[in-house]
C-alpha cells in the first residue's frame, strides 16, 4: 500500500474546503476589541479582533469597507459579520468580516484616552510648549531598539541628508514589561549629553498593544520634561500614541523623523550658494547706492567749497571784466566822432591861443627893451655899479668908494673923493 502525502497547498485547501462547508462559519456574528488595524492602497482593511483570552486574524475586502459609516481603529470594541476561512497561501485562519458596528470602547483605548485627557488638561500638549527644531543639531540622540529596522533607516536618511551630523544611539526595549521606564530614562539622559540638541524616540509599527510602551505617562512626562526638543516616530503614520502629543514634533515614520531631524545638506549648500548670490546683489546695488549718493554729496560739497566759489567768483569777474571792457571800447568808439571834433576845435583854440600869447609877448619885449638898461645906455646914460651890486637912488650919498660907470661900449672904474 503506497503512502499517502499531501501537498502544503493541498492541505490548506482542504482544511478551507472544509471550513467553508460549515453553515456555521458562514454567517457569524464575534464581538472583540481591534488592534493593529491597518488600511491599505487597495482599499482592504486588515486588522486583529482579541479579546482577553485570543484573538483572531481578520480582513475586510474594499466593496464591504467602503459601506462602512465607522472608521476602525486600536483599541475599537466591535461587533463584526462575516465567516471564517482559511487563506491558502499562507495559511492563516481568520475572519472575513462583511460589516461592523461598533460595541462600547475597548479597555486599552478607555485607558489612552483617559491619560490623553489628563495630560491635556496639565498643558502637557499645548502648542506654546512645542519647540522648534535646530536648523542643524550638532548631535542627535536616538532612543530605540538596537536591532529594529527604525535605527537603520534613521541612519540611512541621515547619512544620505548629511553624514556630518552624528548620531548617538541609546538603545532600549520598546516593548514588553519595564520597557516605558527604560525608554523614560534613556531620554532624560539623552537630554544630559553634551551637543545632543535633538532626541528622537520611536519604534516600528505593530498592534496598541506593540505600541503601548510609547502610551505610558511616565514616557510622556520624560518628553515633555526634556530640555531639547524630542521627535516622535513611534509606529505608522495612522498610529498615535501618546508620546505623539507630548512631542515637540510628531514624525509619521522614523525615515520621516531623520528628514525633519538632519537637514539636506544638497539644499542647504543651495541655499547658500543663493544667499551668497543674493547677498551678492544686495551688496553690488548697496555700493552703486553709496556711490551714486557720494557723487551727488562730492557735487554738493563742490557748490559749497571755498575753491569753488573763487572759482565762480573769478570766472564772474571776468565776465564783468569783458562787459566793461566792450561797455569802454563801444562807449570811445561812440564818443570818437566828438572827441575828434573837440581836438580839432582844442587845435585851433591852442593855435588862438598860441597865437595871442605870442603877440602880447612881442608887446611886453618891446616894452621891456624899451625901458631895459642896455637901452638906456644907448641913449647916452650910464649905470654905475658898486662892491654891493647896482647903485640906484638920486642922492650921493648912495655912492660907494669904488665904483664902475658902465657905458654903452665899455666900463670905466672911479673913485669917489670928497670934496
Amino acid at each position: 500500500m503506497s503512502e499517502w502525502i499531501l501537498q502544503v497547498s493541498d492541505l490548506n485547501e482542504y482544511v478551507r474546503r472544509m471550513l467553508s462547508a460549515d453553515p456555521m462559519l458562514r454567517s457569524i456574528r464575534i464581538r472583540g476589541e481591534i488592534s493593529n488595524f491597518k488600511a491599505h492602497s487597495s482599499g482592504h482593511w486588515y486588522f486583529t479582533l482579541k479579546d482577553d483570552q485570543a484573538r483572531i486574524a481578520c480582513v475586510m475586502f474594499r466593496q464591504s469597507a467602503i459601506r462602512m459609516s465607522v472608521r476602525p481603529r486600536d483599541g475599537m470594541a466591535v461587533i463584526l459579520s462575516g465567516s471564517v476561512s482559511l487563506y491558502p497561501q499562507t495559511g492563516t485562519y481568520q475572519f472575513y468580516a462583511d460589516a461592523m458596528r461598533p460595541d462600547g470602547v475597548g479597555d486599552l483605548y478607555q485607558q489612552f484616552e483617559a491619560l490623553k485627557n489628563k495630560l491635556a488638561a496639565e498643558g502637557l500638549f499645548d502648542a506654546s510648549r512645542k519647540r522648534p527644531l535646530p536648523r542643524r543639531p550638532k548631535r542627535i540622540a536616538v532612543v530605540t531598539s538596537r536591532t529594529g529596522a527604525v535605527l537603520q533607516d534613521i541612519r540611512k536618511v541621515s547619512a544620505q541628508r548629511d553624514p556630518g551630523v552624528p548620531l548617538v544611539l541609546l538603545p532600549v526595549q520598546v516593548q514588553g514589561a519595564g520597557a516605558a521606564e527604560e525608554i523614560a530614562a534613556a531620554i532624560r539622559r539623552a537630554g544630559t549629553l553634551g551637543g545632543v540638541e535633538v532626541i528622537i524616540t520611536g519604534r516600528g509599527g505593530g498592534s496598541m498593544e506593540d505600541l503601548w510602551a510609547f502610551n505610558e505617562e511616565v514616557v510622556a512626562r520624560a518628553i515633555a520634561e526634556s530640555p531639547v526638543p524630542v521627535i516622535s516616530a513611534v509606529g505608522h503614520e495612522t498610529d498615535f500614541t501618546i508620546a505623539d502629543f507630548a512631542a515637540d514634533v510628531r514624525a509619521s515614520t522614523p525615515s520621516n523623523a531623520a528628514e525633519l531631524a538632519v537637514p539636506d545638506r544638497s539644499e542647504m549648500l543651495e541655499g547658500l550658494r543663493m544667499l551668497k548670490k543674493h547677498l551678492g546683489q544686495a551688496a553690488a546695488r548697496n555700493v552703486d547706492e553709496k556711490r551714486r549718493l557720494l557723487m551727488m554729496l562730492e557735487m554738493r560739497l563742490e557748490g559749497v567749497s571755498p575753491e569753488r566759489k573763487m572759482a565762480d567768483m573769478q570766472r564772474r569777474l571776468e565776465m564783468c571784466r569783458l562787459r566793461l571792457n566792450q561797455a569802454a571800447e563801444g562807449r570811445i568808439t561812440a564818443l570818437q566822432p566828438a572827441t575828434a571834433m573837440l581836438r580839432v576845435q582844442l587845435d585851433l583854440r591852442m593855435d588862438d591861443r598860441l597865437r595871442s600869447c605870442r603877440e602880447r609877448t612881442a608887446r611886453l619885449k618891446t616894452r621891456l627893451e624899451a625901458i631895459s638898461p642896455m637901452q638906456v645906455l644907448e641913449r647916452g646914460y650910464a649905470m654905475v655899479t658898486g662892491p654891493e651890486g647896482l647903485i640906484t637912488g638920486r642922492d650921493a650919498a648912495m655912492a660907494s668908494k669904488s665904483m664902475t660907470l658902465h657905458f654903452r661900449d665899455g666900463a670905466v672904474k672911479v673913485r669917489h673923493e670928497e670934496e
